[in-house]
This record gives C-alpha cells, sequence and structure tokens, in this order.
C-alpha cells in the first residue's frame, strides 16, 4: 500500500531531501524552481506542486510569486 502525503507539507524542501515515502507517493507530480540566474542564486527547492503544471501556476500566484520566474518539471520516482 502506498502512503499518501501531502504535497504541501514538502513546499521549501529540496527534492533530495524527501524520504522514500515521499518520493514515491509524489513522483510524476510537477514541480516548480526558481529558475537560477547569477543575480538570485536560488536553492533548489520545491516551490509549488500538481498533477499539471497549470496547478503549480495556480499555486505560485497565490503565494504571490511570478510564474515567469520558475521552471517545471516532473518528479522522478525515487529508483
Amino acid at each position: 500500500m502506498m502512503a499518501v502525503i501531502n504535497p504541501t507539507k514538502v513546499i521549501g524542501r529540496s527534492p533530495d531531501r524527501l524520504t522514500l515515502a515521499e518520493s514515491t507517493a509524489l513522483a510524476g507530480k510537477y514541480v516548480a524552481f526558481e529558475i537560477y540566474t547569477p543575480e538570485t542564486l536560488p536553492f533548489r527547492r520545491i516551490e509549488a506542486i500538481g498533477d499539471s503544471v497549470e496547478e503549480c501556476l495556480r499555486m505560485l500566484q497565490s503565494r504571490g510569486l511570478d510564474p515567469r520566474k520558475f521552471e517545471f518539471t516532473r518528479l522522478a520516482p525515487p529508483f
């Protein structure tokens, strides 16, 4: 049985720091990371998560963040 994880609990965390259970449960979800620029040097942290890029966009906007400053990717299974 797969663990049920509240996706909002991983906001602000590095994908490398997710537990095995979290990584497995969230595999296939879209995440947003701030785009690297020499001016910003952001940490690689999950800033939004959802079943689609559109959900990530809405989450970023609801947090007052500019979606144009983020890149989107899918979380891969841990193995």
